[in-house]
């Protein structure tokens, strides 16, 4: 069953109608009902705030990466492990073909259900983890394939045995090795974007955001925790970072927005998956017209032009 938030419970009970008058036989009631779920899906997304965003970044129902993966790519090749520990199921790498372009994609996987979380750590990669989608791009560069990340992680595991085996130095690994690989490295955050465990596979010469996505240095609840040591906070903190799509383009941390449907990706997951893989082929197109040395050139701009400032 569809999961709804707080603030789509109207959309909720138009739907209910929708479906008792589809079992009814009711065509007529089914187009009154439609037309003011329309309005209703209008009235509700089109004033969102910034909270209410996060929770549809974090919806249960919402595509993760695997769900991207069996909609937009064919003959899919799963690459496991890093050669020197384990195979990390909190970040996926497969080599395959998206609309007859080969691809390398990464993906963070949260995973559904009790057991699934478990297994995926609930989105939060080990080192390893970091070190198999490095060799995933390694691998794409060899071959001269573009690579497609998708970003969706609270955040790098912070457990002790995650800080044995070199976290922290996996993720500056992956930002220092990124920025000169020489095949183009397309990023786009899909749900949540944690601190470092989303930077370990955002560094590309293109970065995107779905229209309900975040991208963030801490999490809200981890700011409100840390300024104002109040959990009821955590609007106020979502506010005060910034960390929706729109705040991060003005700002010129992301280079664009992709515009998934407006009733959101967990209700439409093949428009949202054509709009990703309408994103990347683009993206692909137009860098492909580049020499690899323009590529690296143009990619090292992007990422020095970060922070910048004037005196």
């Amino acid at each position: 069953m569809a999961t709804y938030l707080d603030f789509e419970k109207s959309i909720e009970e138009i739907q209910n109608a929708i479906e008792s008058a589809k079992a009814r036989g009711d065509e007529a009631a089914v187009e009154i009902l439609q037309k003011d779920l329309d309005k209703e899906v209008k009235k509700v997304y089109g004033n969102l705030s910034d909270y209410q965003k996060l929770q549809l970044a974090r919806h249960p129902d919402r595509p993760y990466a695997l769900d991207y993966m069996r909609l937009i790519m064919e003959d899919a090749q799963e690459i496991h492990g890093e050669r020197t520990f384990r195979d990390d199921p909190a970040i996926v790498c497969f080599l395959g073909w998206v609309d007859g372009q080969k691809t390398v994609l990464i993906g963070e996987q949260k995973g559904r259900g009790t057991k699934n979380k478990l297994k995926r750590n609930f989105g939060m990669p080990h080192p390893e983890g970091y070190r198999k989608a490095l060799r995933a791009v390694k691998l794409a560069e060899k071959f001269n394939i573009p690579v497609l990340m998708l970003i969706d992680t609270p955040g790098a595991y912070p457990g002790i045995g995650a800080e044995e085996r070199g976290q922290s130095e996996a993720i500056a690994r992956n930002l220092m090795e990124l920025s000169g690989v020489k095949v183009p490295l397309i990023s786009i955050v899909i749900g949540e974007g944690g601190s470092g465990g989303a930077l370990a596979i955002g560094v590309a010469d293109k970065l995107a955001m779905m229209r309900y996505s975040v991208f963030s240095v801490i999490s809200p609840e981890g700011c409100s925790a840390i300024l104002w040591n109040d959990p009821s906070k955590v609007e106020q903190a979502t506010k005060a970072l910034k960390i929706t799509p729109d705040s991060l383009k003005e700002h010129g941390l992301v280079d664009d927005i992709i515009d998934e449907p407006l009733i959101g990706a967990h209700r439409d997951k093949k428009a949202a998956a054509e709009a990703v893989k309408k994103y990347y082929l683009d993206s692909v197109k137009e860098l492909s017209t580049l020499t690899k040395d323009e590529l690296l050139e143009k990619r090292y701009q992007k990422l020095i032009s970060v922070g910048s400032f004037n005196e």
